[in-house]
């Protein structure tokens, strides 16, 4: 008798989440190398091509807890599946569009995959052994930052051998296919949380979102001390302020204040936050440093597939460390393991302030980097997965890597700004902007380190239903989660 997917090993559901958080990795940054390249290809401005990433951006900052809320609510494999579909008709829209509307389109479809990291964490904790998801979150949570900086390493080599269409065609095919074996393979997951969606919460979540990434994406075009962008960052502290109020009065919240004041997770969200910022920033503003002519008086005037591969080792060697985490958080704690990694990654940071006259100097920033961000990122998504309710696990960690996003758009931003403060004729930026810029994030990973240190020490991991604990339970509730059958038997 034939396996159904329920009982399949769990390691073909890994291969298959692997499979779907790095191509959802990939999407994030493979356009940030070749803005200039799609604003010539559309004729469109600089300022209408910065929307490619923008989009992106916004929706992914709005669906990624939705869609691990809705995961709870109505099975993470369903919703998995929907993410995977979102990606694939986005990309193959980006892969045929022949106008930035188009293009923005199609972005804001993409983005709908940020659900697949609160959907996978989820299902990685629902359906595997408890023994195995401490190490399998940190892989997924390695692959989710690797696959940022490796798609800054293969947007040039693309570009170069085809066009940047291939930078959407490629991704298409492959969740295509992801898509197909998430059905076919990927269990139901059997924990749900009763309830209905909070529209009030959700619409109030997604204004104050657009109000933030918006005001602070745009701040570097418009002027940090412009009408609008202020107007923008008022208004997104006053819609967050009456979010909280109508999420903490709300019988079914979209995401459930008192979780996020557990002190595991509000700790864990704000190191989030500070390592976004100073690793988004590094990613969007090295390869342009690193390309632009040594007659500048720095830089290396090296082309986009040269600077990729000068990052590499950033994408190598956090993996190679995030799958690392799992054994050492285990020996020593995810909170040692996480602090670990902020300390070496402020070194990152340091390294690039103070020594950047030479090429080595910053593959050996990249090599610092890897190994830092790896053992960050990967303990940091396994305290979230540890510290709330199985039924609480997707809206958790979707949260978590909506903020880290966050993070990211106000490094990036605030780097723009620094950077482009003093521009010389020709349009090339200062050296001593990029000096500026990464000591600011320097002390970025400074406060990362220090609000690692007031994280919770060693979380013992609440029960879970698991392969080993309970593979094929009946019926029943579990940690206020209901405990459903697979619908397909």
């Amino acid at each position: 008798m034939a396996l159904d997917k329920a009982r399949r090993p769990y390691q073909a559901t890994y291969v298959v989440l692997a499979l779907a958080v790095g191509g959802y990795a990939l999407l994030q940054s493979l356009v940030i190398p070749v803005l200039p390249t799609i604003e010539a290809g559309l004729r469109t401005s600089q300022n209408t091509v910065t929307w490619v990433l923008t989009a992106y951006l916004l929706s992914a900052a709005i669906f990624t807890p939705i869609m691990g809320r809705l995961g709870d609510m109505y099975g993470k494999e369903r919703l998995l599946v929907l993410t995977l579909v979102a990606l694939t008709v986005g990309s193959l829209m980006a892969a045929i569009a022949s106008s930035i509307s188009l293009m923005i389109v199609a972005r804001v479809i993409q983005g709908i995959g940020g659900g697949v990291l609160p959907l996978s964490f989820g299902l990685i904790r629902d359906e595997f052994p408890k023994e195995k998801v401490m190490g399998a979150v940190g892989v997924i949570a390695a692959l989710a930052a690797a696959g940022a900086g490796l798609g800054i390493v293969l947007a040039g080599p693309i570009v170069d051998a085809l066009d940047y269409h291939w930078l959407f065609w490629v991704p298409m095919i492959v969740m295509a296919i992801v898509t197909v074996a998430a059905h076919l393979i990927v269990p139901e997951s059997r924990i749900r949380t009763p309830g209905t969606l909070s529209w009030p919460g959700l619409i109030l979540l997604s204004a104050w979102l657009v109000a933030l990434i918006l005001g602070i994406s745009e701040a570097p075009t418009w002027g940090w001390g412009s009408t609008s962008v202020i107007g923008l960052l008022i208004g997104a502290v006053v819609l967050a302020v009456v979010w909280v109020l109508v999420e903490a009065r709300s019988a079914h919240p979209l995401i459930d204040m008192h979780m996020m004041r557990i002190p595991a997770v509000w700790t864990t969200n704000l190191v989030a936050l500070l390592l976004g910022v100073g690793m988004y920033a590094v990613f969007a503003f090295l390869p342009e440093f690193l390309q632009t002519p040594a007659s500048a008086g720095y830089g290396f005037g090296v082309s986009i597939t040269v600077s990729g591969l000068i990052l590499l080792p950033a994408s190598v060697f956090m993996f190679a460390f995030g799958m690392l985490s799992g054994p050492l958080s285990k020996r020593f704690g995810s909170k040692s393991v996480l602090v670990t990694g902020l300390v070496v990654g402020v070194v990152t940071f340091a390294l690039l302030t103070f020594a950047h006259a030479a090429e080595w100097e910053i593959l050996l920033a990249m090599v610092v980097e890897g190994i830092g961000f790896g053992l960050a990122f990967a303990s940091m998504s396994a305290l979230v997965v540890v510290a709330v309710p199985p039924e609480q696990t997707g809206v958790a960690s979707g949260m978590n890597a909506n903020i880290r996003t966050i993070g990211g758009s106000i490094g990036a931003a605030v780097m723009s700004s620094i950077v482009t403060s003093g521009v010389r004729a020709g349009g090339i930026p200062r050296e001593s902007g990029y000096t500026h810029g990464f000591a600011l994030l320097t002390v970025a990973a400074i406060a990362a380190a220090i609000a690692a240190l007031f994280v919770p020490g060693r979380l013992r991991p609440p029960a879970l239903p698991t392969e080993t604990t309970m593979p094929h339970a009946e019926l029943g509730i579990v940690a206020g989660g209901t405990l459903v059958g697979d619908e397909s038997e």
